[in-house]
């Protein structure tokens, strides 16, 4: 589904010295499988999953969903395909202040052309798989920082991607409350045949990946393929 080949994206520093963000990335992330991204803060994992998901353009290198190259899509195309195609969960939840939990969830489906009330019937079953429902009609701003991860996931799952790409979804997360909210990431996902890559600081969250890459200096310096 996802591949990417030879990736390479780097910066300018402030100082004028180049940052290698991502330096010569290569993987693939299939239907149903769980991909995990583990190093430290600076490692490169964030501009990757921008790479991935055609929010960033690499440098040199190929990224191909479906075996189309993202690059070559225009603007609109590309906009539609993250749309339509992409869940993606960032670290800073980008939720909208004014609204409520299950209207956060519901946005990207309402922004896609779906009634509000078709919207929210679609997205209240993940709020509530999530351990959020009774939250769901109280605004962003009263919920805790764990609590709006969750409305950030709910959100990413609920135009049924076929890709999720999350930044830290457990950063926010008690390692009991993490483990059990990448479990059910995890379950969603198979149960759908979601292809999932997510970045994470979190050995424990890299361990429960299908396949986990550790990633140092934009390069990946390991890969392990482990169990279920």
């Amino acid at each position: 589904m996802l591949e990417l080949r030879d990736v390479r994206k780097h910066y300018l520093g402030p100082n004028g010295a180049a940052i290698r963000a991502v330096d010569g990335v290569s993987l693939s992330v299939g239907a149903g499988e769980l991909v995990a991204l583990h190093g430290p803060s600076g490692s490169g994992k964030s501009t990757l999953l921008m790479v991935a998901a055609g929010i960033a353009r690499p440098d040199s290198g190929t990224v191909l969903f479906d075996g189309r190259e993202l690059a070559s899509l225009s603007r609109a195309d590309a906009a539609r395909h993250r749309r339509t195609q992409l869940g993606f969960v960032f670290q800073s939840f980008r939720l909208t202040p004014g609204l409520t939990a299950i209207d956060n969830a519901a946005l990207k489906l309402v922004a896609g052309g779906m009634t509000r009330q078709s919207a929210r019937r679609r997205a209240a079953p993940l709020l509530d798989r999530l351990g959020i429902g009774e939250r769901a009609e109280h605004r962003v701003g009263a919920l805790s920082r764990g609590e709006r991860q969750r409305v950030a996931i709910a959100r990413a799952l609920a135009n049924e991607p076929r890709l999720l790409l999350a930044d830290e979804p457990t950063g926010n997360l008690d390692s009991r409350t993490g483990a059990e909210v990448l479990a059910l990431i995890g379950e969603i996902c198979r149960e759908r045949d979601v292809g999932v890559m997510l970045a994470t600081h979190d050995p424990a969250a890299a361990a429960m990946a299908d396949h986990a890459y550790v990633l140092r200096d934009g390069t990946l310096t390991r890969q392990a393929a482990l169990p279920r």
